[in-house]
Order: C-alpha cells, then structure tokens, then sequence
C-alpha cells in the first residue's frame, strides 16, 4: 500500500527533473535550455522588446527541466551586438497521468549563448533576430519556488465525475 509513493518519492530524488509535488523549486544558477515561441526581430529603431514569450526546449540538457508544459514571460534589449534577454515570470503545468499541478510565479535569470557568454549574438549590422529553432540558456539569478496553484479545472472534474459515479449507482426505475 505504501510501495507507490515510496517509489515516486525515490524517483523525484535521483532526477534532476520536477517530479509532482507541492512547490516547484529550483536553485540560484540553474540552466535551463528553452527557446522563444516566436520569433523576435529588433533593431535601432526598436531595440526593445518586453513580453517575449519562451519555452523549455524539447530537447533540454540543461542542469534541471521544467515541466514540459511552462512558459516564460521576458524581455528582450539590444546590447551591443548580442541580444539580452531576462525573465519575470513563469507558469507550468505538470501532468502525470490525469493528475494535474499548476505553478505561476516570478522567475529571475538571464540568457546566455552556447559559448557562455552573457545575452544571444544574434544580431548581423543593426538588424538582431532570434528564432524559435535557437536553443539558449537561461541561469536563474536567484532560487525558484513556487508554490502549487489551485487548480480549479481539476476540481470541477472530480465533481463531474463523483457525480457520473452518483447516477450510475443510483438504482433506476425499473429495479
């Protein structure tokens, strides 16, 4: 009766991913691999972009994952000849079988390239662009936690479903 949450609480400890819980957490210098979900264009007449959207990327080899269902709210500056890049908030929902836990809250890192260098080099003459086919990598600046969030969706499932369970229990009028 107790070997399946000994066996998830043993699964949770020796991979680096999130397994379900109560609070999403994640330590200062985490590296994410993600991704834009459009691509962003900036130049000297706009070389600034807020609200950018970013993703975990499919193929993450970073130091921990996200749920693979997250979305990060940033935004994007010229700096130079690279893109900067920092978040401010982040939701995920993971799902493990028909169970389901939603995060939300403030996320503070910063994205750096594949040769570790601060911000993307995207940027050819005034002209920068990230696309979201480029993989780059997010350091959290400070430790992630995030609580649970009320998932009001799931619990008006469990009530539809406690009252499928109701009428096909009750007896019908012929019996």
């Amino acid at each position: 009766m107790t070997k399946t949450p000994s066996i998830l609480l043993l699964a949770a400890l020796f991979t680096p991913s999130l397994a379900l819980a109560a609070t999403l957490e994640l330590p200062t210098e985490t590296r994410l691999q993600v991704q834009v979900i459009d691509s962003l264009f900036l130049n000297e007449n706009e070389s600034r972009l807020d609200d950018i959207l970013i993703r975990p990327a499919a193929s993450a080899q970073g130091s921990h994952e996200l749920p693979s269902h997250c979305v990060m709210v940033g935004d994007a500056l010229i700096d130079g000849e690279r893109v900067r890049i920092t978040t401010k908030s982040v939701t995920c929902i993971a799902t493990q079988g028909s169970e389901s836990e939603i995060y939300s809250g403030d996320i503070s890192a910063a994205a750096y390239d594949a040769d570790g260098s601060f911000g993307i080099a995207a940027c050819e003459g005034s002209r920068c662009e990230i696309t979201p086919e480029q993989i780059f990598e997010l350091r959290l600046a400070s430790d992630l936690v995030i609580e649970e969030q009320e998932n009001t969706s799931e619990q008006i499932n469990i009530q539809r479903r406690q009252l499928d369970d109701d009428e096909a229990a009750a007896p019908s009028p012929s019996e």
